[in-house]
């Protein structure tokens, strides 16, 4: 840092800049007017949704090296015009978190321990527990003979940040398995 200068005092500048009422660079300092934006020296944008809810707010997709370093609200979004939710402000935190998991966990029941599942084997065991569970829970006729073709083994509880073509589905989903206990947290 150079040494102190009373004309760089920015009462000064006003003056001397004819800039009276400081609203103009008199009152930058040198190293306000050297700042650049992050955003700047990324290598793209990406236009994305924010993944948190289901009011679909558009973002910019700061790259750079291939990380993301920036996310900001898309200005061009006709849902959000460039504004962002406390959440979605901070969804870079969400993309770069040092302890995002990247690889199926599974803690079989009574283990104190996790392992690590490939996603195959995931996707298998979920799927023979979902079948399982509509199989002992099946009801096919009620005490009195009406028919019922309904299971009670299992329910689903969707999330807001689901988009309404995926409630959609595992509404679909759950009705074709019989499932009759299908809520959603946005209707709650």
């Amino acid at each position: 840092m150079g040494r102190f200068s009373m004309l760089e005092w920015p009462v000064l500048r006003q003056f001397r800049s004819g800039d009276y009422l400081g609203r103009g660079p008199a009152v930058e300092s040198a190293r306000t007017r050297n700042l650049t934006s992050r955003n700047e020296t990324a290598d793209r944008v990406v236009q994305s949704v924010c993944p948190y809810c289901a009011v679909g707010c558009g973002q910019r997709v700061y790259v750079k090296d291939e990380k993301v370093i920036q996310i900001e609200g898309d200005t061009d979004s006709p849902v959000s015009r460039g504004r962002l939710c406390p959440k979605g402000s901070a969804s870079e935190q969400l993309v770069n978190a040092p302890g995002r998991q990247y690889q199926v966990l599974y803690r079989a029941p009574k283990s104190t321990e996790w392992q690590h599942l490939d996603r195959d084997t995931a996707i298998e065991m979920i799927a023979q527990r979902f079948v399982e569970s509509r199989r002992n829970g099946w009801q096919e006729r009620d005490d009195k003979g009406r028919l019922l073709r309904r299971t009670m083994g299992i329910a689903s509880l969707g999330g807001a940040t689901l988009d309404n073509e995926e409630n959609y589905l595992i509404k679909k989903l759950f009705t074709a398995a019989g499932a009759i206990q299908i809520e959603n947290q946005a209707r709650i």
